[in-house]
């Protein structure tokens, strides 16, 4: 993968966590009980990787965090 290309998914990676984020902090402002909502299904996600790189716990560790920063976040 060229620097340009790795770049660029960094780029894309930050910009849709803040929307990602911006919309978990709207939507639980407006229907509280969507970020228990969505922790409660964080059993169900996992690594769709099929080599020695697949981390289901790793995934959901990361989902978890942005969950509780949306909360954190929200609550300012």
């Amino acid at each position: 993968m060229s620097d340009e290309i790795a770049i660029n998914a960094r780029r894309r990676e930050i910009a849709s966590e803040h929307l990602l984020f911006k919309m978990m902090e709207y939507t639980e402002a407006k229907h509280p009980g969507l970020l228990d909502f969505m922790e409660q299904s964080l059993d169900h996600v996992g690594d769709p990787a099929n080599d020695e790189t697949k981390d289901d716990q790793a995934v959901r560790d990361i989902a978890s965090r942005m969950i509780a920063g949306a909360r954190k976040q929200g609550m300012s």
